[in-house]
């Protein structure tokens, strides 16, 4: 499928999903609306309501805040976590040691953290982006760690017997091959650096998409929760094309899978 073809669909699905939900919530089908607009405002009022925020620039503080918390978090919990999953993967010895410690701090639940980050570090970004951190983090750990733990012992043999010695070995075989790994988490990552900041807003703090969010759900304004969300949305797309454009650029190396045609 071309790339006009692929955009094409997705335009579609999305602008399919709009119709219908404006359908639902304004068309009585058999004198019954499905979708009350009460619990579910409709895409006129949500749209509206977007257009109203940038227009009068209230949203651009929101976006700043959280885009500053979403990108700390990422950067924090990626690095921290290709650097210790390299560090474990290359020390089987110091991961054997750690491995039931990692599980168990992966299998804290976050939303229990989000008010602890509070204490610690206050409701300032620091306390949102520690909570970004805690969710980055492991998944870029175990990416990054089975990355290096999946590298072909033939093409290691090989690199070993023409001489390379451990420093050649990082940048020629172990970084290529925990790229695709590293980047597969990283796509994944963005989403929960900005839930991450978003969930911290929500708790507690005076600005933000979560803040703005959590205060149209507190008058019950559903047309407000929709556009918060959709420009949250908009806002993830955004960083992960973003991410897209370094993968592209860093991983040209590598071969394109070949398209079976059916």
């Amino acid at each position: 499928m071309s790339r006009v073809s692929l955009l094409t669909f997705q335009i579609l699905v999305a602008v399919v999903s709009i119709a219908l939900w404006h359908v639902l919530t304004t068309t009585p089908i058999f004198g019954v609306t499905l979708l009350p607009p009460f619990f579910f405002s409709t895409p006129g009022d949500v749209i509206g309501r977007i257009i109203t925020w940038f227009a009068d620039g209230s949203i651009w503080k929101h976006l700043w805040i959280t885009l500053l918390e979403a990108m700390l978090a990422f950067f924090i919990g990626s690095i921290g976590g290709i650097l210790i999953g390299f560090w474990f993967a290359r020390k089987p010895v110091i991961a054997a040691v750690f491995d039931p410690y990692v599980k168990m701090a992966n299998a804290l639940p976050r939303v229990v953290l989000a008010p602890i980050f509070a204490l610690w570090l206050g409701l300032g970004i620091w306390s949102k982006v520690a909570l970004g951190v805690s969710l980055v983090f492991f998944i870029v750990f175990f990416n990054v760690y089975q990355g290096v733990k999946e590298v072909s012992l033939t093409v290691l043999s090989n690199a070993r017997m023409l001489g390379m010695n451990e420093r050649q070995l990082m940048r020629h075989v172990y970084w290529p091959s925990a790229l695709s790994w590293m980047f597969s988490s990283l796509h994944t990552s963005v989403g929960f650096a900005v839930v991450g900041a978003v969930v911290g807003e929500y708790l507690g703090s005076a600005a933000g998409l979560g803040y703005l969010i959590q205060q149209a759900e507190g008058v019950f304004d559903v047309a407000g929760v929709f556009a918060g969300m959709f420009v949250l949305a908009a806002f993830v797309i955004a960083i992960d094309v973003c991410v897209t454009l370094i993968e592209k650029r860093l991983l040209v190396w590598r071969p394109v899978a070949t398209e079976v045609r059916t």
